[in-house]
């Protein structure tokens, strides 16, 4: 029966909804989270009758006869609009306010990407992320900087205990063609891969490129009421697939128990 094979599909498709709009619940304030929504599609058909086949009196059929098999996931797809921003008045926190990714250096060397703008001071003046990961391009604050300002356009400067602003860098976004190809690593972090297109770099607000606030995070962009109703409409989905299989046990069970009349 196709049936109970079509109905078990639906319900792990749904299951693999309910996992990713659960996570989304669940990173509802994680600095710089970006919502994932599960993308599915049918699986193939069986072609009982062609559309446009001859019938018995010479007649063409205007319709086919084709039953589906089901569906599948096929994939998760990052919505990267911006978030709401959070004044936190530390000089460290940075959000972006348009297009763009902070650049930071893995253990291994790599490059991974960040819209999560929560950094610190480690041991050597660098700023790096609550994981320790550094910014790139790397800024050193010295031991004497009394204050740190960051401008719109990425400048980092320091003011210094005799009274002089010294000069630390400039911090350089990037941005992509298809940021929704971006592998996730976790830690609010993600990666480069062939679908998302190498990095364009750039200063902020040039290339497309948004500007830095200083003293201010952007929060998730989860809609926690869009999100409980994708729940409800997932779970009454999952039910009605587990319907279906009781249907076709039922009709089993009724094909079963049919005794031959004497």
């Amino acid at each position: 029966m196709r049936a109970l094979w079509t109905a078990a599909s639906g319900m792990i498709s749904q299951t693999t909804n309910v996992d990713v709009i659960t996570n989304n619940l669940a990173n509802v304030n994680t600095t710089g989270f970006k919502t994932a929504r599960a993308e599915f599609e049918d699986l193939m058909y069986q072609e009982v009758r062609p559309a446009g086949a001859t019938s018995a009196s010479g007649n063409m059929l205007p319709t086919g006869l084709e039953i589906g098999l089901g569906s599948r996931p096929v994939a998760t797809v990052r919505i990267f609009t911006e978030g709401p921003l959070q004044q936190t008045g530390n000089q460290l926190d940075l959000a972006i306010q348009g297009d763009g990714f902070f650049q930071v250096t893995l253990p291994d060397g790599s490059t991974a990407y960040t819209r999560a703008g929560n950094f610190s001071l480690d041991s050597a003046g660098e700023i790096v992320t609550p994981e320790g990961y550094l910014l790139q391009p790397s800024i050193v604050v010295p031991t004497n900087a009394v204050s740190i300002s960051v401008g719109k356009d990425g400048s980092v400067s320091a003011k210094m205990q005799d009274g002089t602003v010294q000069d630390l860098g400039t911090i350089q976004l990037a941005r992509f063609i298809n940021p929704s190809g971006l592998t996730s690593l976790g830690s609010n972090l993600y990666q480069s891969t062939p679908a998302s297109g190498d990095a364009i770099l750039g200063t902020p607000g040039t290339q497309g490129i948004g500007w830095v606030e200083q003293g201010m995070l952007e929060m998730s962009n989860v809609q926690v009421v869009e999100e409980m109703v994708n729940l409800i409409t997932a779970e009454r989905a999952y039910e009605s697939c587990a319907k279906g299989m009781t249907v076709c046990d039922q009709m089993l069970s009724d094909a079963n128990n049919v005794k031959q009349l004497p």
